[in-house]
């Protein structure tokens, strides 16, 4: 057997130069169209029906034809990537086709990184094009699209490219299997159709109030793409430094908790409760989603204690983990692999607190400090079936896609974001001279617009998620999603500057509760916790008093609707057959909070919040730092690809450390804080 396969690496690999060639010449001289709209064609078709055979003639030949390891001159790494990869392959070690992928199982990453590693050494786009067609027909259809997202997010050769969004890649992790029954039904019976998506649960199960923001699918896109672009895998071998990754673990997590909060208060709930390994979890959850392959999502019931999940941990070591990660917080440093100490009571301290708490590969010391939060996820998702007695899939929480949907996930993240607390409430807080920004004022702050939000209607494809038939024509299936939006308006803010012209002032803005639940008002110091960043960029300041005017849909924080796969499909072979170029920049990252998510409900009684702006020294924040003023977009939560974070103050500067004394930031006049008031409509028509 293995003088069979050799012979025949060898006979393909003296036939490589040859298929390189003509791969090669294919891309560069086809009809017409860029390089980028050529890039976007293929990542469209390599993504069509991903549970089936390709139905691309070009892809098909080179996956009949294509051998990795033929031309090994075509990688950075030599190859060695491809050929570790084509050896598992060819030993039968990968992962069948029609299986569940979960991140969190570790062979299955290992395979998937595999794949991954295999793209990222690429040179040249054919060469990333190739070995995708290849391993489309090889691999696990899960661990196929999770590397090729992540190969397009960080390899140069990705740049430009709009990946789909993932609900109509892989309909199943996002929508009811009611509804895709609904769809096989169409598909069968040939007949279009659009199906409601309801959230789970019913009206006996407060957490139903809630469901739409836990279960928006944008919202579902924003963290799943968050952790491909900061991946907890994430070596800086594989071609650069995610810089300040652990801080940013903590600020996005911390973001969607408030956020979550706000939504509560905007449906007569009180803040989440976070949660604790020896306590009940009393909120059960049902997800009514199935795999594609491998059964329904398990289902958790309510009031049960933690358990030990076999293979896993057990809750003691969770526990344990908890402890030294608290006694690190309480001496003020981290002990290293190596033994030696790594103070933390410093402006990076919450980089490797972050770092050790996810656990990622930046862990100091991963050993002794464990993996609180990729653990507990698994340890969330596995109490349906914690002993394996039924051989149970993995839950929800077991997937970036899904985890948001289970209420336990905003729990699970409280309980984190109380040690994050525990960390930053340890340094002093800032004082006057820490705040001021010299010659520069705030005079006044209003809204050019209504804060008013809905709930609208969106539809999305479900074509990807039945199987073709011969002679079975696709029929237009959807499923329609009620989501929450808002209506769009401007900030009008008025700054007094003493400086010359062109001063670069980095604006910072938040909105923050006024009351909890129960009526009562809240301190600036227990309403801090719950600000939403709402936006931050940077604005060259004229000399004396000027108005600058920024709309929320700018927002650093958010991203806009993807365009829809058809839509990609669409503009991408109009482009190849026009000879035109294709620019998609608008919708490169995919990761940010929904721009219609940007303002929490509210009630339709409005409710009152503090619109807090900040105007801090740019050049101060940005010194050491080079590119436009707009810094990728979606900057503020997800950083900029490739590159250092823009802003070199503490993210949710400066509402991120205890404010005993209100009268400090009442003080400085370079921050202003507004009260605005926002209406939830229940009648209105987008």
């Amino acid at each position: 057997m293995k003088v069979l396969v050799l012979c025949v690496l060898v006979a393909a690999a003296a036939a490589w130069p040859s298929f390189s060639e003509e791969i090669g010449v294919h891309f560069q001289n086809d009809a017409g169209g860029s390089d980028n709209a050529h890039k976007q064609q293929d990542i469209n078709h390599l993504l069509d029906k991903i549970y089936e055979p390709t139905k691309y003639p070009d892809l098909k030949e080179i996956a009949e034809n294509f051998n990795p390891v033929g031309d090994t001159s075509i990688y950075n790494d030599q190859g060695a990537a491809a050929e570790t990869l084509m050896k598992e392959l060819t030993d039968h070690r990968l992962l069948e086709k029609h299986h569940w992928f979960s991140l969190f199982n570790t062979r299955q990453r290992e395979e998937a990184l595999m794949l991954f590693a295999v793209l990222n050494q690429c040179k040249e786009w054919y060469c990333f094009r190739s070995n995708a067609a290849y391993f489309r027909e090889q691999m696990n259809e899960g661990e196929f699209v999770y590397a090729l997202y992540v190969g397009v997010i960080h390899s140069k050769l990705g740049d430009g490219i709009v990946l789909p969004p993932l609900y109509e890649i892989t309909p199943h992790m996002f929508t009811n299997s009611e509804v895709i029954d609904k769809a096989y039904s169409a598909k069968m019976t040939q007949r279009a159709g659009t199906f409601d998506v309801s959230f789970t649960g019913t009206r006996k199960n407060k957490e139903q109030r809630v469901a739409y923001f836990g279960e928006d699918i944008g919202m579902n896109i924003h963290h799943v793409t968050w952790h491909m672009d900061f991946p907890f895998w994430w070596q800086d071998s594989y071609g650069y430094h995610l810089d300040r990754k652990g801080e940013l673990f903590f600020w996005v997590h911390h973001q969607l908790t408030a956020r979550f909060d706000s939504e509560r208060l905007s449906n007569w709930m009180d803040p989440v409760d976070e949660l604790h390994w020896d306590d009940i979890i009393h909120e059960g959850f049902a997800p009514l989603t199935s795999y594609k392959y491998g059964g329904e999502f398990p289902v958790r019931p309510d009031n049960i204690h933690f358990e030990d999940v076999d293979g896993v941990a057990r809750v003691h070591d969770m526990e344990i983990t908890e402890s030294r990660i608290r006694d690190a917080i309480a001496h003020g440093y981290i002990t290293a692999t190596d033994g030696h100490t790594i103070d933390i009571r410093q402006p990076k301290g919450i980089e490797y607190l972050g770092d050790i708490i996810e656990s990622s590969m930046y862990s100091s010391n991963a050993r002794y400090y464990g993996s609180l939060h990729n653990t507990a996820h698994v340890m969330l998702g596995r109490q349906g079936d914690p002993h394996g007695k039924f051989n149970l899939p993995p839950g929800v929480m077991e997937h970036f896609e899904t985890a948001t949907r289970d209420p336990s996930f905003f729990r699970l993240h409280k309980y984190m974001d109380n040690i994050f607390k525990e960390h930053t409430d340890s340094f002093p807080p800032y004082t006057h001279d820490d705040l001021v920004f010299d010659g520069v004022s705030v005079d006044s702050i209003t809204i050019d617009g209504h804060l008013t939000t809905f709930f609208d209607d969106f539809q999305y494809s479900l074509i990807n998620a039945v199987d073709s038939g011969e002679n079975i024509e696709d029929v237009e299936i959807n499923a329609r999603v009620h989501r929450l939006n808002h209506e769009e308006f401007d900030y009008k803010i008025t700054v007094n500057n003493n400086h010359d012209d062109g001063h670069l002032a980095t604006i910072r803005i938040f909105l923050c509760p006024i009351k909890d639940n129960n009526g009562i008002t809240l301190s600036i110091d227990e309403a801090r916790w719950l600000c939403l960043e709402l936006d931050k960029f940077w604005e060259k300041l004229p000399g004396g008093t000027h108005t600058i005017t920024r709309s929320s849909k700018d927002s650093s924080v958010t991203v806009p609707d993807m365009p829809s796969f058809q839509s990609l499909k669409q503009q991408a072979d109009d482009a190849v057959t026009g000879g035109h170029d294709l620019d998609l920049s608008a919708y490169e990252r995919s990761c940010g909070i929904p721009d219609r998510m940007l303002l929490p409900k509210s009630k339709p009684q409005g409710m009152e919040f503090n619109l807090y702006v900040a105007v801090t020294d740019g050049a101060k924040d940005t010194e050491g730092h080079s590119g436009d003023l707009k810094h990728g977009g979606t900057h503020a939560q997800c950083g900029v690809h490739g590159e250092d974070y823009p802003d070199n103050r503490p993210l949710g500067y400066p509402l991120e450390r205890r404010i005993p004394d209100e009268r400090v930031i009442d003080g400085v006049p370079n921050i202003k804080h507004t009260v605005v008031t926002i209406v939830h409509d229940p009648d209105h028509h987008a």
